[in-house]
Formats: C-alpha cells, sequence, structure tokens
C-alpha cells in the first residue's frame, strides 16, 4: 500500500504561479514513476506529466512549456511547477505513483484556481 499527500495548491491570477509537491510513503520499491493528473468539475480526469524512473519526462500538449515535473527519489517526492497560469487550469490536482508491485495509487488532490 502506498500513500500519496499533495500540497502546494491555492488561489493565483491569471498569469501566476504555483509550485505543487507530492510525497509517497509507505510499500515503496525501486522502478516507480510518479506524475500529475487534473480534473475540473464536469470533465473526466487529464493527464499532464510524468517522470519515470530513468527521468524522462512526459508532458500533456496543453501544458508543455509552462509546467514542469521534476522528482526526488531519495525523498520519494514529485513536484510540478506551473506558470503562466490560465483560468482553464482551474481544477483540483491529483498526484500518482506507479511500480510494478503496487500498481497505480491516487492521492486525494489539491484544488488550484486561477482567477481571470
Amino acid at each position: 500500500q502506498v500513500h500519496l499527500v499533495e500540497s502546494g495548491g491555492g488561489l493565483v491570477q491569471s498569469g501566476g504561479s504555483l509550485r505543487l509537491s507530492c510525497v509517497a510513503s509507505g510499500d515503496i520499491v525501486s522502478g516507480y514513476s510518479m506524475g500529475w493528473y487534473r480534473q475540473a468539475p464536469g470533465n473526466k480526469r487529464e493527464f499532464l506529466a510524468v517522470e519515470a524512473s530513468n527521468g524522462r519526462r512526459t508532458y500533456a500538449d496543453s501544458v508543455k512549456g509552462r509546467f514542469t515535473i521534476s522528482r526526488d527519489s531519495a525523498k520519494n517526492m514529485v513536484l510540478l511547477q506551473m506558470d503562466s497560469l490560465k483560468p482553464e487550469d482551474t481544477a483540483v490536482y491529483i498526484c500518482v505513483y506507479s511500480d510494478s508491485k503496487n500498481g497505480d495509487s491516487w492521492g486525494q488532490g489539491t484544488q488550484v484556481t486561477v482567477s481571470a
């Protein structure tokens, strides 16, 4: 069992920045990947970014060039730096952890609201 706790959400103006963090604990194994999704009311969960165990980063087109994912494996932590935020970025941002033993684990999410 892997537990995830996100933090860093809040209210910002359009064009502003936020940095989200997510810490994993529990049955952590080597070779895991961590990433971020988001979900707005009425929408399905949307993939944003992931960093694999080998360091490869993958981004959705909607956030490429504005968001940056990074990880600190020693702390089992993943970060999401979000710049040039837009009102359409408003959503609950959800952390995900994945490994071959545990499969996928999901956090509870942190609210990000971007005002016009």
